[in-house]
């Protein structure tokens, strides 16, 4: 019998909010998928929608941007401009047919353990349902 199918997820967390609101989830114990593996980079502005795709090449299913919230990054503007790479990032995963749905974006401050364990179980859910990445891969 074949294993049910459990997403591949990866997610760019920015080091000062969602970075640690995923370390926090940790540490106060929430339970949430173990299907994430989290990159840490210093602002989420820094992921580059190359970096998205590649990723998606390897076969990872969906992945998640979390950045800190508007107004509030440490880098003044960088999630600014994680919007508009994460934006361009979905227009060509839509055109390749990987689908812009398995690109999420979200803001996650520091305080937001539970939120942050909230976005993984549901965005794996999501994923879950729309099945592997198309693309393949070997993640």
């Amino acid at each position: 019998m074949k294993a049910p199918f459990e997403p591949k997820i990866l997610a760019f967390c920015c080091n000062w909010c969602a970075y640690s609101g995923a370390d926090l989830a940790g540490t106060s114990r929430l339970q949430y998928p173990p299907n994430v593996k989290i990159v840490r980079v210093m602002c989420s502005g820094r992921v580059d929608p190359g970096h998205i795709l590649r990723a998606f090449e390897t076969g990872v299913d969906g992945i998640l941007v979390a950045g800190c919230h508007p107004g509030e990054c440490h880098y003044i503007s960088g999630n600014e401009r994680a919007e508009e790479r994460v934006e361009t990032a979905k227009a060509v995963a839509g055109i390749i047919g990987i689908g812009e749905d398995r690109i999420r974006l979200e803001w996650i401050s520091a305080s937001e353990g539970l939120r942050f364990a909230e976005v993984i179980e549901d965005f794996i859910k999501e994923i879950r349902v729309k099945g592997p990445n198309p693309a393949g891969g070997d993640a």
